[in-house]
């Protein structure tokens, strides 16, 4: 019996041990967690939400909490209780980089700028000499006779044998308010491309010249939303009657589509030629925002889980095995693609669209 009491009393001796140490295991990994709040453009808040990235960031260390902001307004905001900022886009990055004082900033996925649109449409603008097929997956769409066609206040009742959409509304592309979202201002970027003869404004004189037609394609939107999830959400719910052709990231497309039992095949996308990349940009504001960039850029697992959310990393692989996996209709690579203006120039830009506004 005693030997029986002594082996009893050893066992939960070791029990209690192991407990003990599972349980200053557990204490010391929830210190090593550090926690950070961000600014982050609306886009991105579904891949920050989902229960895989948050895991995997928890095992790297980070419980990271975001609030939404519009890529161009981030630069304005407070950073008081803030440890990063990421927004959308290359020059809004380049705003807050300066704003911040950051060193060093951090890319870990981009996605082209593309129209989307309806496929009742297609024919339509396939005659008006539009849009055509690029090698039966991906529609594109000249931007220059569509801007031309803007220019000259065409409404779609206007174009030949149309019957799908025989309204008096003007031709426009919806996005959102140039003045706080990136995606407007990539809009804005790319019509001013095309408009100076598929060339980067680069001086005031040009700016200057384009002012008027390029102020008018927001003017005439009416009403536009600060961020980018507006526009889409409009499209997805309000269908064709409300947003024939909105400006909108890939990734909101792919990403929409993707979480779908299978893809709305009323819904296309129209890829610009030319068009242009959104590099979304973290912008560190102390050292855990700076770790936070590098593990988003270099992880392997946060880069795959992007993938799945529409957006386009380093591994082109990853993004081809994910559109065939999902059966959605995508390019592996784009060609044509040009650069924004210098961010001052941009800036120039946008705060002459905001005096007419006023």
């Amino acid at each position: 019996m005693a030997v029986a009491l002594l082996l009893g009393v050893g066992a939960a001796i070791v029990v209690s041990s192991q407990r003990k140490q599972e349980t200053d295991a557990a204490q010391i990994a929830r210190q090593a967690v550090v926690q950070i709040r961000g600014m982050i453009g609306s886009e991105k808040e579904p891949y920050f939400n989902d229960p895989r990235v948050q895991a995997r960031l928890r095992e790297l260390g980070f419980a990271v909490s975001v609030d939404k902001v519009g890529s161009r307004a981030l630069s304005t905001r407070s950073r008081e209780g803030y440890a990063f900022g990421f927004p959308a886009g290359a020059p809004a990055a380049i705003s807050l980089q300066r704003a911040a004082g950051a060193k060093q900033i951090y890319q870990p996925f981009y996605t082209p700028m593309a129209i989307a649109s309806w496929k009742a449409l297609v024919p339509l603008l396939e005659k008006a000499g539009l849009v055509r097929t690029d090698n039966g997956t991906h529609y594109i769409i000249d931007m220059a006779r569509l801007m031309a066609m803007i220019g000259e206040s065409r409404r779609w009742n206007e174009l030949p044998g149309n019957t799908v959409y025989n309204t008096s509304k003007s031709m426009l592309i919806s996005s959102t308010d140039v003045r706080t979202s990136n995606s407007a201002a990539m809009y804005l970027a790319l019509a001013s491309y095309v408009m100076n003869g598929n060339d980067i404004v680069n001086s005031q004189a040009d700016a200057d010249r384009l002012a008027p037609a390029l102020a008018s394609l927001f003017l005439r939107q009416g009403f536009q939303e600060s961020s980018s999830a507006g526009p889409f959400e409009d499209y997805t719910t309000m269908g064709m009657g409300k947003a024939p052709m909105v400006m909108i990231y890939e990734s909101q497309f792919l990403e929409y589509q993707s979480k779908r039992p299978s893809p709305n095949t009323d819904m296309v996308l129209l890829y610009p030629q030319p068009t242009l990349f959104t590099k979304h940009t973290l912008v560190p504001f102390n050292e855990a925002g700076q770790r936070l960039g590098q593990a988003l850029a270099s992880d392997e697992q946060l880069q795959k889980l992007a993938v799945e959310y529409g957006y386009r990393t380093a591994d082109t692989q990853q993004f081809t095995t994910f559109i065939t996996e999902r059966n959605l209709r995508a390019p592996a690579m784009l060609v044509d693609v040009v650069d924004p203006p210098s961010y001052e120039m941009l800036e120039n830009m946008i705060r002459g669209i905001e005096t007419r506004m006023q």
